[in-house]
């Protein structure tokens, strides 16, 4: 669906020719497609929608190699690298961070890296302090248990009058 906004008329032909000329190329571009607009036609504005969510661009090793090496070739010839950078829709700073990923390696620094928080190998030991915690755990509660145990035992023998002997020194418990 395209917009349309009618903004009015092009200059009339009394104005003189240098004027229609001009009116004429001015009107050449990216809305009109190229081509020189017609008296009369309205004039096609761009969408202004803008994305809900923007996109990074992610480049490829191969399309920075590339770039670089047009770049390189560029040397100091007026306009030429400008030219270069407009027509991928580059800016400058690109250049300049490509060049310092391939001077610190080849084609693996120029990959792209993920981004966010970076995930640490897990350390081995904590896994095996985790589980050896557990198990205290779970071994703390067998020995309470069992403690209460013989707390009950040793009051049902008072109650019952039944003297108890631990068997290794032969004493009451």
């Amino acid at each position: 669906m395209e917009k349309t906004m009618n903004v009015g008329l092009l200059s009339p032909p009394e104005a003189g020719p240098e004027r229609a000329q001009r009116k004429s190329e001015e009107s050449e571009g990216p809305a009109s497609g190229g081509r020189p607009q017609q008296l009369g036609t309205p004039i096609v504005a761009p969408d202004p929608e803008v994305m809900e969510k923007p996109v990074r661009r992610h480049f490829t090793a191969e399309y920075k190699l590339r770039i670089l090496s047009q770049a390189d070739a560029c040397g100091h010839q007026p306009g030429k690298l400008g030219e270069l950078l407009r027509r991928e829709g580059l800016y400058a700073s690109h250049l300049s961070t490509w060049r310092k990923q391939r001077e610190q390696g080849t084609l693996a620094a120029l990959t792209p890296k993920k981004r966010g928080r970076k995930t640490s190998q897990p350390n081995p030991l904590v896994k095996e302090n985790q589980r050896l915690q557990r198990e205290n755990e779970r071994l703390m509660a067998r020995l309470r248990q069992a403690e209460t145990i013989i707390d009950v035992q040793k009051k049902v023998s008072e109650i019952l009058g039944i003297s108890l002997k631990s068997p290794d020194n032969g004493e009451n418990a």
